[in-house]
């Protein structure tokens, strides 16, 4: 892939749960030549701020490379305060994107949630429901989420919602390497 197929600064879909509604939230990511430096801002916590490690480690042990220069990630708008480790897989992809491993048209239109473990599995999260409804009201048109909280996303169905296990299997799906598997309604009549 050349340096024109991407985007210099990725846009990735994610959201925050305030209260009882979600808040739509844009990971933007900008690689730029300098020393390697990993810098998250936007009013991130203390969980957030971890991410780095988290999302470095599951970068490389799922077989991506991890770009040894300057990257900034950006988590916008601004002003509202990012609590949970539910953004290392929206920060992850961002930087597959600004990065050139994957392109930007990848990624559109979905929203991404979840947190990675150091191998790249995706680990379970609270407020699956809040997320789905954010997608849903922005427009999106799919929802990855760890797989244990698919089908409480599902509750939602104005959203292809995909259960997903690893950092990994994401970007196969993103990719179209691997089959897309969305998640039913669950019926709630049994």
């Amino acid at each position: 892939m050349n340096k024109d197929d991407h985007k210099e600064i990725a846009h990735v879909a994610t959201a925050v749960n305030i209260g009882f509604t979600g808040q739509f939230i844009t990971v933007e990511c900008n690689i730029t030549k300098g020393l390697p430096a990993f810098t998250i801002v936007g009013l991130a916590d203390k969980a957030i701020g971890e991410s780095r490690e988290r999302v470095r480690a599951a970068l490389v042990n799922s077989g991506f490379d991890f770009p040894a220069r300057h990257i900034t990630v950006n988590l916008a708008p601004a002003d509202i305060v990012k609590t949970g480790s539910h953004f290392d897989l929206a920060i992850a992809l961002s930087i597959l994107v600004a990065s050139g491993q994957l392109l930007q048209k990848h990624v559109d239109h979905k929203l991404f949630v979840g947190e990675l473990s150091l191998g790249g599995d995706l680990r379970p999260l609270r407020g699956a429901l809040g997320f789905a409804e954010t997608a849903v009201r922005k427009g999106m048109d799919t929802i990855f989420i760890p797989s244990e909280n698919a089908k409480q996303a599902a509750l939602l169905t104005k959203v292809n919602v995909v259960g997903i296990t690893t950092l990994l299997s994401v970007v196969l799906i993103l990719l179209g390497e691997n089959e897309i598997s969305t998640t039913q309604t669950p019926n709630l009549s049994t």
